[in-house]
């Protein structure tokens, strides 16, 4: 099938990427929000997509739904930092006067590409931060922002790549809040992560830039089940290992989201209180807090992006249906 169709939603063109098994929807004017993957063969919705009555929510807070994006990700103390002999002040949108997730929320992106061919189909967008008065006024130097959706069958690869416009360098971090739908059934999925240590934090949920250790969280190396879990939990991806997340269920079915480890050094899992409807796999570049924290780019993830350049960010979510582990020997 391979093809790209538009659709609405409250008003908003959406792009709708299918493959034959599996459809993908887009609402680049939102946020270029990827808001649903549907699996067509199993009739079931993959995200937590918003519904049409939900559209104050979604404005208010769009990172609730779907694989948003957030530039940076996580909180930030107070919102201020200082990178370069320049001093950043971001909103102070969350409790203790401090800044959550970043100021990607719900811009318009432009369509400037679609192709469909036999291996699939994807579309391109595009934004230019200069264009949003609120996001420059607390992020004074210009950025291109990119970004690349290609199906591939029963898989979503999505392909961002951020230019810095401005005369000064500046600091990168991003990250998806990503909302897996665990259909109520949390005793029927398992989640296998590579991680080695739990990020401190503080009073006000900010990393203190030190480590715990995993304690029960170690299942997550050969596979947690979500039964009775409530995490809201930052991780360390050690090295050597690959940012690889393995989200399956007792029957086989599985989702496999996997990002590229040259950036991606961090996990956020979140599931909204007990796991019951969603498990939140976030992929991060950068650690939040970053720029204030006493530790190394490399060990924070903090990228520095000179005037001029550009990075890549990848990310990838296949889906497919194999025995269950009872079944595999």
């Amino acid at each position: 099938m391979n093809q790209v169709t538009k659709g609405q939603w409250n008003g908003y063109d959406t792009y709708i990427l299918n493959s034959g098994r599996l459809e993908v929807t887009l609402l680049p004017r939102l946020g270029n929000n990827v808001i649903g993957i549907k699996d067509t063969e199993e009739q079931r919705e993959i995200l937590r997509k918003p519904d049409e009555s939900e559209l104050a929510f979604y404005l208010q807070k769009p990172y609730h739904f779907g694989i948003p994006m957030l530039i940076p990700p996580g909180r930030i103390a107070k919102g201020q930092f200082e990178y370069g002999g320049t001093s950043y002040q971001f909103d102070q949108n969350t409790a203790n006067d401090n800044h959550i997730h970043g100021l990607h929320r719900s811009q318009a992106w432009c369509v400037s590409d679609i192709e469909e061919d036999e291996d699939g189909c994807a579309i391109s967008t595009e934004f230019l931060s200069a264009d949003d008065p609120k996001w420059i006024a607390q992020f004074p130097v210009p950025l291109k922002l990119e970004m690349t959706f290609r199906l591939q069958g029963t898989r979503l690869s999505q392909s961002l790549r951020v230019t810095n416009l401005g005369s000064s360098p500046v600091p990168f971090g991003m990250g998806y809040h990503t909302w897996f739908l665990l259909d109520g059934e949390p005793h029927r999925w398992t989640l296998d992560v590579p991680v080695e240590g739990i990020y401190t934090l503080n009073n006000e949920l900010i990393p203190t830039g030190e480590f715990s250790p995993l304690g029960h969280l170690d299942l997550l190396n050969s596979g947690l089940n979500l039964k009775d879990t409530d995490l809201d939990t930052i991780l360390k991806i050690p090295e050597g290992k690959p940012a690889e997340a393995r989200l399956q269920r007792d029957d086989g079915y599985e989702i496999l989201y996997t990002a590229d480890r040259s950036y991606f050094k961090h996990w956020v899992l979140y599931t909204k209180g007990i796991a019951e409807q969603f498990l939140c796999i976030e992929p991060y570049t950068w650690l939040p807090n970053a720029p204030n924290l006493n530790l190394s780019d490399e060990e924070t993830g903090l990228i520095r992006l000179e005037p001029g350049q550009c990075v890549n960010l990848d990310t990838k979510i296949s889906i497919q249906k194999s025995p269950p582990n009872s079944e595999r020997e």
